[in-house]
Formats: C-alpha cells, sequence, structure tokens
C-alpha cells in the first residue's frame, strides 16, 4: 500500500520543483513558444502547399488552353504540324523548285564564268567546246574532265541558285542541254558535255527570248560531281 504523502512532503517537493504548484504544472514560457513555434511550422507548411497547388492549377489551365488554340488553329488551316502531315506527300513548292521555270533574261555572255568538262571518252571535246563558248565572248575559266552519272547526253548546265539566269543565257546557246542546280553561292556555270554535243547554236538560230531552264526528265537535288 503506498504511502500518502503528507502536506508537509508536498510543500517541500514544490520548492524543488518550480513548474509545480499543489500538484498541478504551472506553463511556462518554453512551454508556450514550443506550441507557438509548431503553430507556426504549421501554418508555413499549409501556405506552401496552398502556392504549389495554386502554380500546379495555373499550369494546366495553360497547357489546356494552349491545346484547344492549337487544335483550333489545326481545324481552322491557320496551324500547320509537319509530323502529322502524311509521310511522302509531295511538296508542291519543292517540286516547282526542281527544274526554275523563270523567265530569265538573256545575260551578256561577257559577263558569265563558264567551267567547261568533258565526260566522255572523246579527246579534245572540252577544248573544242571552250573554243566555240569564247567565240560567244563566254569567259571561260577551266577545261577539264569530270565524270557524269551518264555520257548519253548533248550536255548538262550545272549552277547555283544566283547563276540561274546565266545558265539560261548558256542553254540558249547549247540546244538541246538539261539544267541541274547545286548548292553553290557565285553565279558561275559548268558545262559537263555528253557524246551527243555537237556544239553551239548558229548565231542566226539564236533565241534571247526570256523562259526558264529547261531539266531533265528525272531531275533530282543531288549535288554535281567533283572534277576527276
Amino acid at each position: 500500500m503506498t504511502e500518502q504523502e503528507t502536506p508537509r512532503q508536498r510543500r517541500a517537493r514544490a520548492k524543488r520543483d518550480p513548474i509545480e504548484w499543489h500538484g498541478h504544472h504551472i506553463v511556462t514560457e518554453t512551454d508556450l513558444g514550443a506550441v507557438f513555434q509548431d503553430d507556426v511550422v504549421d501554418r508555413r507548411r499549409t501556405k506552401r502547399r496552398r502556392i504549389l497547388h495554386g502554380i500546379v492549377l495555373a499550369l494546366l489551365v495553360g497547357l489546356l488552353g494552349a491545346a484547344g488554340y492549337v487544335a483550333l488553329g489545326v481545324t481552322r488551316g491557320e496551324i500547320r504540324l509537319e509530323f502529322l502531315e502524311t509521310a511522302g506527300s509531295p511538296d508542291p513548292s519543292a517540286a516547282a523548285e526542281e527544274c526554275p521555270a523563270g523567265p530569265f533574261d538573256y545575260q551578256d555572255p561577257s559577263s558569265i564564268t563558264v567551267d567547261v568538262f568533258n565526260s566522255t571518252t572523246i579527246d579534245g571535246l572540252a577544248g573544242t567546246a571552250a573554243g566555240q563558248l569564247r567565240e560567244r565572248a563566254f569567259a571561260v575559266r577551266t577545261i577539264g574532265n569530270r565524270e557524269a552519272p551518264t555520257t548519253a547526253m548533248i550536255a548538262e548546265i550545272v549552277s547555283g541558285e544566283a547563276g540561274r539566269a546565266n545558265a539560261f543565257t548558256l542553254q540558249r546557246n547549247l540546244p538541246g542541254t538539261t539544267y541541274r542546280s547545286d548548292d553553290r553561292d557565285d553565279r558561275s556555270v559548268d558545262v559537263i558535255l555528253g557524246s551527243g554535243y555537237d556544239g553551239v547554236v548558229p548565231e542566226e538560230g539564236l533565241d534571247i527570248t526570256p523562259a526558264g531552264l529547261t531539266c531533265a526528265e528525272d531531275e533530282d537535288s543531288t549535288e554535281a560531281p567533283e572534277a576527276g
């Protein structure tokens, strides 16, 4: 049986423990600080959660709005998404670029730099053609040999975009030739001779009417082969 504490003993213990009074715990400043600190931490956590939820909600609303705008634009045809287009569908603008339609004006031959190449086994073909072009005042720069996919042609004329009018002028002097484009930046023109080459057109038959270029039926976008 537990011995009951006498009043005198209780007073003695109260003196030893200042936070108790007649058997009751006295709330101290430390106790109050701990309670209020926990309350502040809880309020901060709640505030952060609310801010985070607000940000996530705003992002979701923005994404839904953007998706709706894009879908509406696609439906109206105002927005094009290339990855949604059928693979292999022809691009009309690209097809138009395969053979430049011009029209191109006939240029002064003396302003046109020409490189002449022989793709055949006919000796001296490039030199002969170069001499004929020089007689027409073309500025022949290089004479040499170059391989071509086929030699069964009259000649192939090659230039970059900037030299298309020059290529047209050269093509008017070399009837039956075909045109091919490459990625050069200057206005120079290459002439790759085939076995069907038979000289320049007579001056009386020269047609200088503005027109487009003549390309081969199987024209593609491959680059011209390097000189051999």
